[in-house]
């Protein structure tokens, strides 16, 4: 369904600032035709005006009922699109044996596209279920597949991020690029295929995707950080996860000063470098990271699933340094974003027992963080993360369960039950801590729907 021109019409929220909040309950927001907001209206008392509005006579009227509102799309800034099927699945493991136990067999099948095709269509439809409108995908290193990714962002209609993935030695046999040559050939072939379906990246985006350091050789990172240089491409990948790993590193390049100088010094860590964990990072690479302006994704679930550590996110921001959430799916257990900001405000708690009640973080932090904290990891700060004119309408309609007079209430909307007393502000703190995907019963990315339960009719 294309976009169309609308009137969204009720109670909105979204974060204007890190600690700011904004929840709007007499609100209208003007979609044009290109799905982009062309209006903001914060205080509708009488709704009757609004179609003499010049030019908006005509506009579709999407009402929100009085126990529902409108918020922006969530932003999934690192999740492995291939890895949806082993979520829940890590059992004792660490990062390093999950690898190979769990994760490179399952990745490694990717050559039956009538496979990626199932799994891929599937992550593609739970993630819209649970409000994300964009989200950077790890694939794996199959041409095809990594294409085939791409298609269904776009007929699906979510915004995303699509990268090849590029390893070439520290894998099974089965399942590493035959070469350094062999990660640029392929990776500059899923570019290209990006370039012909969305000739502009309007909606999807390619993303160059060195796995991690050791898995990458030295050639190969450098190869790949010139193709950053001469295609412009963002880049993704991972970085002081695990503290085994960081060892690993420190073996594997004795003459870089530290893991964060590997990427720097083959030319990858740059203002369009997504960096995912940044849990074990110095002093010195904290500086470096700022001074590249490199990007992080935290995710939380994925750190304490595979008891990596916590990541002090309170000192990446108070440095400055821009930070978005990943649901590291298979890492991580969920596609929720909303799950991942949970998980943020709990790992931040433990944190702050060790660190002090500053490490803490709030409510209206996290929500920043799983959108337009997100925007500014993946450079469309402008385009979307909140409700301002010129932006583009992506959106979800949140829905929130209320309780009768005899206890029983609307519960096929999700865990949240509101009784009557709470003020808005109190609606958004229960959907935070107890909401799910059966909130969300409409989602919208460039004003088109995309996402939409059974029971609700725009």
């Amino acid at each position: 369904m294309a976009a169309r021109k609308a009137i969204y019409l009720g109670t909105f929220a979204h974060c204007k600032t890190l600690q700011e909040l904004e929840i709007c309950p007499n609100g209208a927001i003007g979609v044009d035709e290109m799905g982009v907001i062309a209006f903001v209206d914060r205080h509708v008392k009488d709704t009757s005006g609004l179609e003499f509005r010049p030019g908006w006579e005509d506009a579709e009227i999407v009402a929100a009922s009085e126990s529902s509102f409108f918020f922006p799309g969530f932003i999934d800034t690192h999740i492995h699109a291939s890895q949806y099927p082993n979520a829940g699945i890590f059992g004792n493991s660490t990062l390093l044996d999950w690898l190979n136990i769990y994760t490179f067999p399952l990745e490694g099948s990717f050559t039956s596209l009538s496979k990626a095709s199932r799994i891929y269509n599937r992550v593609v439809s739970r993630t819209l279920s649970h409000g994300t409108t964009t989200a950077t995908y790890h694939a794996t290193i199959h041409v095809p597949a990594t294409n085939l990714l791409a298609d269904i962002c776009k007929q699906k209609g979510q915004r995303a991020f699509v990268g090849r993935v590029c390893m070439d030695r520290m894998s099974p046999d089965y399942y590493r690029d035959e070469n350094p040559e062999t990660a640029v050939r392929d990776s500059r072939a899923c570019i290209e295929h990006v370039r012909s379906i969305d000739p502009k990246f309007e909606l999807i985006t390619p993303v160059i995707t060195p796995r991690f350091a050791p898995s990458c050789s030295e050639a190969s990172l450098r190869g790949l950080g010139e193709l950053h240089e001469e295609t412009g491409v963002p880049c993704q990948t991972h970085i002081s996860e695990n503290k085994s790993e960081v060892a690993l590193v420190k073996e594997l390049f004795p003459k870089a000063k530290s893991y964060t100088h590997v990427y720097d010094d083959c030319g990858l860590l740059t203002s369009k470098m997504i960096l995912a964990h940044a849990v074990y990072l110095s002093e010195e690479e904290r500086a470096l990271i700022k001074t590249r302006d490199a990007k992080i994704s935290h995710c939380p679930a994925s750190n304490t699933a595979l008891t990596s550590g916590a990541a002090r996110i309170r000192d990446l921001l108070d440095r400055g340094i821009t930070v978005g959430l990943g649901t590291d799916v298979s890492g991580g257990y969920s596609p929720s974003i909303l799950e991942e900001a949970r998980q943020a405000m709990l790992v931040s708690r433990h944190v702050a027992m060790q660190d002090g009640d500053g490490a803490k973080l709030s409510t209206e932090e996290v929500l920043y963080l799983a959108t337009r904290g997100g925007a500014r990891v993946v450079g469309l700060e402008d385009k979307i993360g909140g409700f301002e004119v010129g932006m583009d309408w992506d959106a979800q309609m949140v829905r929130l369960g209320t309780v009768s007079g005899d206890g029983q209430g609307d519960l096929d909307t999700g865990l949240v039950e509101l009784f009557g007393g709470e003020d808005w502000s109190e609606c958004v703190a229960k959907w935070l801590y107890t909401g799910d995907d059966r909130n969300t019963v409409a989602v919208w990315v460039k004003g088109r729907l995309v996402h939409q339960v059974a029971t609700y009719r725009p």
